[in-house]
């Protein structure tokens, strides 16, 4: 499951590589025909893909981000352990 995507939500963030791809579902959506056999399950699977990568980069930028964080509150109480 992803969040509502809206173009004000999209806005709010850096520029969203999968905006092409929210774009390219809601024109599906808006053929309603198409959206209830199947047509968009391509633009969807498309869109959920992007969304994980997204997702995934992130989570390791965080990571990365956070093992530094770590190592320099280690280091500070080494350091106030050594006085």
């Amino acid at each position: 499951m992803h969040p509502q995507l809206t173009e004000k939500k999209i806005g709010s963030h850096p520029p969203s590589v999968c905006l092409e791809f929210i774009q390219a579902l809601d024109a599906c959506h808006a053929n309603g025909w198409s959206r209830w056999t199947g047509g968009c399950n391509q633009a969807k699977q498309d869109l959920n893909m992007c969304l994980r990568k997204e997702r995934i980069d992130r989570t390791a930028k965080n990571r990365e981000e956070a093992k530094v964080r770590r190592q320099k509150t280690e280091q500070a109480w080494k350091e106030l352990h050594a006085e």
